[in-house]
Order: C-alpha cells, then sequence, then structure tokens
C-alpha cells in the first residue's frame, strides 16, 4: 500500500500550465473605462485582499477594484465588465496534459484527491466545467474559506473534507504564496513542481526559501504514491 492515502494540488501552474493575463484582459478594462496596464497594476496589488473574498460576490469586487483605480463605471458596464473578466481568466487556464491521467491514475489506485487553491471568484465557477472537475474528491478555494497560503485552514480544511490527518497527504504546488512551507507546517508532505514551463508562471509571494523535494513533471507523483518511500530530498 503507498504511503499516502491521498495527494493534493495546487491548482494555477500545478495542475495547469503556466499562467500569465492574456488578451482578453484588455476587455475588461476597455468596458471598466480605464489603461489595462493600471487595472493590471492593482489586480497584481491586491490579489490576496481579493483572493479571501471578504470584498464580497465577484461584482462587489470588482466595483471596489474601480475604487482604487479611480473609474467609476456604470452598473450595466460593471456587469460585463464581470462577465468579461470570467471568460478572461477562463481564457488563461490550459490544463497540462498529464493532469487528467495522473489523477485517474490516483483514484484508480484508490487515492483520494484534491485541490487547494488560492484564488478568485472566476474559479470556482468554471472549476465545474473543466475536465479534473469529476476526478477531485475535495475543492478548497481560498475566496470561499477566507483566507489564503500558507495559512493552515486550507489544508486542514482538505483533510477534513478527506477524513484523513495531514500526515496521510501529499500536497503537490509550484510554490506560489509559500504553499509548499504552508504544507509541510500543516503536516502534510510537500513536493514542488518545477515544469520548464513555470519560468514564465504568474506567481505571488513565491515559496523561494523553500528546499525541498521537487518533481519536473507531475507524472512523477505516481512515482512517489508507488514507492511506499518517505520523500526526501533537497532541490
Amino acid at each position: 500500500m503507498p504511503s499516502y492515502q491521498a495527494v493534493l494540488f495546487d491548482f494555477f501552474g500545478t495542475l495547469t500550465r503556466s499562467v500569465q493575463r492574456g488578451v482578453a484582459h484588455l476587455g475588461t478594462a476597455e468596458l471598466l473605462g480605464c489603461p489595462t496596464d493600471t487595472l493590471t497594476e492593482v489586480l497584481d496589488r491586491t490579489y490576496y485582499e481579493r483572493a479571501t473574498g471578504r470584498l464580497g460576490d465577484a461584482e462587489a469586487t470588482l466595483r471596489w477594484v474601480c475604487a482604487q483605480v479611480g473609474v467609476h463605471p456604470s452598473d450595466h458596464a460593471l456587469r460585463a465588465a464581470v462577465a468579461s473578466r470570467h471568460r478572461a481568466v477562463r481564457a488563461d487556464t490550459r490544463l497540462r496534459p498529464d493532469a487528467v491521467p495522473v489523477l485517474t491514475a490516483l483514484r484508480g489506485r484508490g487515492l483520494g484527491t484534491g485541490v487547494i487553491s488560492d484564488c478568485t471568484h472566476e474559479l470556482p465557477a468554471f472549476f465545474p466545467q473543466l475536465a479534473v472537475d469529476p476526478l477531485v474528491d475535495v475543492r478548497v478555494f481560498s475566496v470561499q474559506v477566507g483566507q489564503c497560503k500558507p495559512d493552515p485552514a486550507l489544508y486542514l480544511a482538505a483533510c477534513r473534507r478527506l477524513g484523513l490527518a495531514p500526515a496521510d497527504c501529499l500536497y503537490v504546488g509550484d510554490g506560489g504564496s509559500q504553499e509548499l512551507t504552508g504544507a509541510e507546517r500543516a503536516g502534510m508532505t510537500a513536493v514542488r513542481l518545477a515544469a520548464p514551463d513555470l519560468g514564465e508562471h504568474m506567481v505571488f509571494n513565491a515559496d523561494r526559501d523553500w528546499r525541498g523535494p521537487v518533481l519536473g513533471t507531475l507524472r512523477e507523483v505516481l512515482d512517489l504514491v508507488d514507492s511506499d518511500v518517505e520523500v526526501v530530498g533537497v532541490a
């Protein structure tokens, strides 16, 4: 039997390819009546405030962002911008080719699976449309929990929903939001995905001081759970 009873994944940059804001975001800025660079700067600066969900729903959050930018769109324009942003974030989300095969293989081995993601309102809205959704047992989104990684609340919420102790879980992430350090502090084993494309990944608060084990591809997760050996190593 494997050492782990479940594998929990970060979403953006881990189950997906590297993420950068694509051209679809231009339409959101136009609808709000502000320069794209200005909107991008505010979105970057306020990411964690928005990803906790404490600013309200998607419309209330974008209205708050507009106030930081210094624009005041009409209600109609704001609603259109919310829909535009949803489409833009969805367009930026491209699953890794091995995401579905790896999740399928893990479930075939009788292991639990989960996603723990720092995210804004868009991801929970379109996650059910993704091919990975039926292959995931638990979904923990920061915007719904009210905390972001590395807060232990996210990791422990996943464990509670799985009915497992943190020590039973392997956590896999690219290292954004100090998520690997957070997973270890919560009692999990953590490994970093360092796929080649992640050099271009949009990341906040990277786990730069973490020196644990590194995987080059998602498929290497299967080797770990099959090895029945505790994960050790230094990047």
